[in-house]
Parts: structure tokens; C-alpha cells; sequence
């Protein structure tokens, strides 16, 4: 009842509810444009060519584009060029001093920096556009039928596809930037979260399916369906984990009154990273699958792309490894432990037995070590492991990992800021009692 009388009281407020219309309106956008198909493509070929596919290279990638790039649609390529450009210009800041300086000079870096991405997501998006126009080109269905349509050249029909994908996925990154200014949420995230959400109908319906064909018994149902929730579940229960450190202010006499002395925490979250690690990972491991298109004659090439089709022990040990990496790195990158003893140091607060400075330093920082460890095991196990039980059960969709780690990721960040603005406005939010604990933006 709680969470029924919030969702009513958003639509008392004009601000937040032009707010989600706006947001709405604009993921609307995105998805009409996921139904254009691209210059000089067959539509009827392109349906027939990934109906009869059972070895689509592009299977996550067409999840995270919200099945675009099965329809060889302008936006096929999704929001992934702008967060692989994200994570190389990250990744650069850790190495390169003039990057690094860049990051400390407030909203003016940022905005540098910003501008950076986004001339780097054209040339990303480029080469990716060129890759995938080849390999259309290339390939054919079990009839023989090209997927492009007669009388157009390689030479065109790759040139136009790679302008055509660039200038979809340029838009698509402008569309989450609005979200983010003028919406609700962030609209890289909500971009993502809402081409994963759009592949839930279609499995209702391929599970429906294989139960009225009699392929898939009812009592089997039951034990994926709970097996749906129990991965749920956990990953809710995980990410809402917390490691508080105490913290102690001292007192000060102020005319008659003692004010400080009060107790209270620095909060780190066991999923200290949240799903940037396994963006990340996933973003890197779509460059294999890149290759494999940009040569679709070349055996080698195949075998190589095949190695990291998600299943692929390849592809579980190379995942796992890299969601481990990027933990530690994007922890490092949002939490300096000088800087967080220094704060605290200038505020006079104090770690209980712990000397402010230098001890308090390297305390916040072995406690992220301890505490980043099983953050990143848990995402590795989450986003690995449904994979295998998707091929053991036979399954038309992923039980958890990838998806569903990002989609309760982002649910819980975009309510967290719809129960900030109904607290706002002296709202009730959706629940009577404790908080919901959201996750940071791409």
C-alpha cells in the first residue's frame, strides 16, 4: 500500500512528473529507432538469416541493443561505442598525468573530458559500423538470399552502413545525455536497462511456446522460474550489502552548549563498483566478436571470435578475470583513501583507535581490499555461471548475471532518486521504513 500511495504521489508533483514523461518520451524514441532498418538491407532476408541462427556471434551484444542488431537496425551498434570510449579514456587517466590532472579540475575537466568521449565513440563507432557492414555483406541465408538488397557494392553499402551506425549511436548517446539533464535517472544506464527489459517479452512467449508444444514440462517451468527468483534475490541482497566503519567527532563547547561528540559511519558496499565491472568486461570482450566480423572469410578469425561466445570456458575465465581487475581499478578510481583521511582529518572526525593521516589512510584502504574481494567474486559468479545453467536447462533466456545484475542495478538507482524527490516535496516514498540504496551512473 506503501509503495502504491508513492507511485500515485508522483503525479501530484509537475516537476517530476514532466520529469518521467519527458524520460519516457525519449526512451520511445530509442526503441522506434531499434525498428529502422539500415540502407540496402533485405528485411525479409535479415529475419529469415537470425531466425535459422543458432550460433549468433552477437548474442549479448544484441541483448545489451535490445535485439537491434538482429533487425540490422540505425541503432544496432546501442550506447556500447560511448562506454567502450568511457573506459579507455578511464583507463588512460590512470597512467597519463594530464588526464589525471583533467579529472581534478572539477566540472571544467569534465567537461573536457566528456568532449574527449565523444570524439572517441565517433572513431569507435566507426571501425564497429565498418565491421558489421562487412560481415552483413558477407553473409547469406540457408536459401542462398543475400541479407542486402541486389545491385548495391561492397564498397557502398560498408561506407553507408558505417556512417549510418555512427551517426545512430552519436544520437543515442545525446538521447541519455538529455535524460540525465532533463529526466529522470541516468540515461546511459536507463538506455541499457531499457533494450535488456525489451527482450523479456519474447521469452515469456518462447517458454510459452515450448510448454504448449510439450517440450518443456510444467514442473521444469517451476524450477526455472525458481530459480529466476532465487538469483534475484541474491543478487538484491548482495548489492544492498554494506561495511560501515565508525566514525567519532569530538566535542566542542559552543557558548553553553556541547555540540559534536555524536557517533556515526563511512559506509563502503560490498558490490563496491556496482555493475561498472561488468560493463566494462563485457564492452572488452565484444572486441574478439569485432575482429571476427571485420574478416568473416578467415577460419581463424571465426575460431578465435567463437572462443569468446558467451558459454565458452574461454570466454568464463577471461570474464571472470577481468570483472576482478576492473573492481579493484573503478574502486581506485572513486575512492582515494588519502583523500577521504584528509577530509576527515580537516572536519576533525576520527576512526576510533586509529591515528588520523597517514594510519587513517592506509586503514580505509585495506578495508577496501577485504571489502572489494568477494564484491568482485560475487559479480564474476553472477554474470559466468547462469550462463551454463541457460545451456543445462535448454533455456530461451539468461537466468541472471549480465542482464539482470544492470537491470537491478539501475531499478534501484532510478527509485532511489524517485524516493529523493517525493522526500523532497514531504512525499511518502515508496516504502515506510528504510532506504533504498542505489548505484552510481555510467
Amino acid at each position: 500500500m506503501q509503495a502504491l500511495q508513492g507511485f500515485l504521489n508522483i503525479f501530484k508533483i509537475k516537476d517530476l512528473r514532466d520529469r518521467i514523461l519527458f524520460t519516457l518520451g525519449l526512451l520511445a524514441v530509442y526503441r522506434m529507432g531499434g525498428f529502422i532498418p539500415l540502407p540496402g538491407i533485405n528485411s525479409v532476408a535479415i529475419a529469415d538469416f537470425f531466425s535459422n541462427t543458432s550460433n549468433n556471434l552477437f548474442g549479448l551484444y544484441n541483448t545489451f541493443v535490445g535485439g537491434a542488431l538482429e533487425r540490422a537496425s540505425i541503432f544496432s551498434l546501442g550506447i556500447m561505442p560511448y562506454i567502450s570510449a568511457s573506459i579507455i579514456i578511464q583507463i588512460m587517466g590512470a597512467v597519463i598525468p594530464s588526464i589525471q590532472a583533467l579529472q581534478r579540475q572539477g566540472q571544467e575537466g569534465k567537461n573536457k573530458l566528456g568532449q574527449w568521449t565523444r570524439y572517441l565513440t565517433i572513431v569507435l563507432a566507426f571501425f564497429q559500423g565498418f565491421g558489421i557492414g562487412n560481415w552483413l555483406f558477407s553473409q547469406a541465408t540457408s536459401t542462398g538470399q543475400s541479407l542486402v538488397v541486389s545491385g548495391m557494392g561492397r564498397t557502398s553499402f560498408v561506407l553507408l552502413t558505417a556512417l549510418t551506425l555512427t551517426a545512430g549511436s552519436m544520437f543515442i548517446v545525446w538521447l541519455g545525455e538529455q535524460i540525465t539533464a532533463r529526466g529522470i535517472g541516468n540515461g546511459t544506464s536507463l538506455i541499457i536497462f531499457i533494450g535488456i527489459m525489451a527482450q523479456m517479452p519474447r521469452a515469456v512467449f518462447s517458454e510459452a511456446e515450448l510448454v504448449l508444444s510439450g517440450e518443456r514440462s510444467i514442473p521444469m517451468l517451476a524450477v526455472i522460474l525458481l530459480l529466476v527468483l532465487a538469483v534475484t534475490v541474491f543478487i538484491i541482497f548482495v548489492d544492498q550489502g554494506t561495511r560501515r566503519i565508525p566514525l567519532q567527532s569530538p566535542k566542542r563547547v559552543v557558548g553553553r552548549k556541547v555540540m559534536g561528540g555524536a557517533n556515526s559511519f563511512l559506509p563502503f558496499k560490498v558490490n563496491t563498483a556496482g555493475v561498472m565491472p561488468v560493463i566494462f568486461a563485457s564492452a572488452i570482450l565484444f572486441v574478439p566478436m569485432q575482429i571476427a566480423t571485420w574478416m568473416p572469410n578467415w577460419s581463424a578469425a571465426q575460431t578465435f571470435g567463437a572462443a569468446f561466445l558467451p558459454g565458452h570456458w574461454v570466454y568464463s575465465l577471461t570474464f571472470s578475470l577481468m570483472i576482478v581487475f576492473f573492481a579493484y581499478f573503478y574502486t581506485a578510481i572513486i575512492y582515494n583513501p588519502k583523500e577521504i583521511a584528509e577530509n576527515l582529518k580537516k572536519s576533525g572526525g576520527f576512526i576510533p583507535g586509529v591515528r588520523p593521516g597517514r594510519r587513517t589512510a592506509e586503514f580505509v584502504d585495506q578495508i577496501l581490499t577485504r571489502v572489494v574481494l568477494p564484491g568482485a567474486i560475487f559479480l564474476a559468479v553472477i554474470s559466468v555461471v547462469p550462463l551454463h545453467l541457460k545451456d543445462a536447462f535448454n533455456m530461451t533466456f539468461y537466468i541472471g548475471g549480465t542482464s539482470v545484475l544492470i537491470a537491478i542495478g539501475v531499478s534501484l538507482d532510478t527509485l532511489r532518486q524517485l524516493q529523493t524527490h517525493l522526500q523532497n516535496q514531504h512525499y511518502d516514498g515508496f516504502l515506510s521504513r528504510g532506504k533504498i540504496r542505489g548505484r552510481r551512473g555510467f
